[in-house]
């Protein structure tokens, strides 16, 4: 099942899937309409819309096809020079985010779908001593494509126009890490977990003097997910305890550990193979179970912004007010225990992020890199007190403590003015009441 979603997730981020298929679908429609042949009655009846004879017809068709392979090729020049742009201006990694942009796969598809009616219908129209026969319906139809074909060519105009604003990119890149929170993440948080349950469990893993046995990996690139239910399988089957030695995102060398395991029976040839079905393992990270992608992409597009060619502040702050929505999201989340139990017994022991490593992914480059960057700084401080109005929990309120301080702590080495430091100091008088101690001493 992991390695369908994987497969599916591949189709969706290529530029190839929905063209093809509907340019299926084109064909499909025009045979169906050659065979409902209206016939002369209704040419007789409408002269003007369906008596054209063969000649003409073959050549308006001729046409149309002509064009719409043009526009098509013209389509793709754009949406490769987008691309190229993005990829300069912002980061590489969002143009994984582009690729995805259903609308501009659809416009791709609509021309090549209209140009591939077009021959269809071309082929069966016939003349003269060939015996006459002009399929009127399908006729009509490919001139409305062709209408239609020329709405999404000025749509597309707009859209890609859109899309490669900065703000259109970083909004993309993060509503795609939102719904990556709701999926990975939907419970909300509820009361903490038994601190003695986890104390009995660590405690008797320091007691369990066995040997962890590597169970290496078959393959290298990034690890893109894992099936939750396989590797309990794989665990139960053994009657042994896993520890997950890589993460969903964390890069994986072939022949390298990928997992731990630590049981009484011998590990039985094969092992890693049985492994390699439950893990998905490709060239680059995905958002199938990988919020982190998402956070990484925004963050890139910020330090790129940051950097002396770029020097655009209004873009970093822009990243910044992204960010902070998607970890005030995930402030209101339950992170799930590491300790994974079947039947009261512990099978696995996982690897995953937790809301303070994803506190400084967001925040930390940003912060290195925006010394002396008032607005920036002022930013990150405005996210965390965000961010800590959506939570209560002591730990997650400890770790936006943390990252105050560091942020007020570059500041006071970085802004020398204290004109200038007179928003950041306002900022972190309001963090008091929530974050006390935030700043204590560090702008004084």
């Amino acid at each position: 099942m992991q390695r369908l979603r994987a497969w599916l997730d591949r189709l969706r981020s290529s530029l190839w899937f929905v063209p093809t298929v509907l340019v299926v679908g084109a064909v499909v429609l025009a045979l169906v309409l050659i065979e409902i042949d209206v016939g002369s009655e209704w040419a007789d009846r409408w002269p003007r819309l369906f008596g054209a004879g063969a000649g003409a017809t073959r050549a308006m068709l001729s046409a149309i096809a002509s064009s719409m392979i043009t526009v098509a090729g013209v389509v793709f020049s754009i949406t490769v020079v987008a691309l190229t742009l993005a990829s300069s201006q912002y980061t590489s990694r969002i143009l994984r985010t582009f690729m995805r942009d259903r609308s501009s796969q659809a416009v791709l598809g609509i021309f090549l779908g209209v140009y591939a009616y077009c021959l269809v219908v071309l082929r069966t129209i016939r003349g003269g001593d060939e015996g006459a026969f002009v399929p009127s319906l399908a006729v009509i139809v490919g001139v409305l494509l062709a209408f239609v074909a020329i709405g999404f060519l000025i749509f597309f105009i707009h859209h890609i126009s859109s899309s490669i604003q900065a703000t259109s990119i970083i909004k993309a890149a993060a509503d795609e890490t939102l719904d990556a929170i709701d999926r990975l993440f939907p419970d909300r948080l509820g009361e903490a977990s038994d601190p003695a349950t986890t104390r009995t469990i660590e405690h008797a893993l320091e007691v369990d003097q066995r040997p962890w046995r590597p169970i290496a990996a078959v393959r290298t690139g990034y690890v893109q997910g894992v099936d939750n239910e396989g590797l309990l399988a794989f665990a139960r089957e053994r009657n042994a305890l896993l520890r997950m030695e890589r993460g969903v995102g964390e890069f994986i060398v072939e022949e390298t550990p990928l997992v731990s395991i630590r049981g009484d029976e011998a590990l039985q040839a094969g092992a890693e193979k049985d492994l390699d079905r439950v893990y998905t393992i490709g060239r680059q990270r995905t958002m199938m179970q990988d919020a982190g992608l998402g956070v990484r992409q925004i963050v890139d597009v910020a330090l790129r912004a940051l950097s002396p060619g770029s020097n655009d502040t209004t873009t970093a702050v822009t990243c910044v007010d992204y960010l902070s929505a998607a970890l005030a999201r995930l402030a209101a989340r339950h992170f799930e225990s590491p300790y994974r139990l079947d039947e009261g017994t512990l099978r696995i022991i996982t690897r995953g992020p937790s809301f303070r490593s994803l506190l400084g992914e967001a925040f930390d480059q940003i912060r290195q890199n925006a010394a002396g960057n008032v607005a920036v700084l002022i930013g990150l401080l405005r996210a965390v007190e965000v961010v800590a109005g959506r939570t209560q929990d002591p730990d997650r309120l400890q770790a936006l403590r943390q990252q105050a301080d560091l942020v007020a702590g570059v500041a006071a080495h970085t802004i020398p003015e204290m004109h200038d430091r007179a928003g950041i100091t306002a900022v972190l008088t309001r963090l008091e009441t929530t974050l006390p101690r935030a700043h204590e001493g560090l702008l004084r």
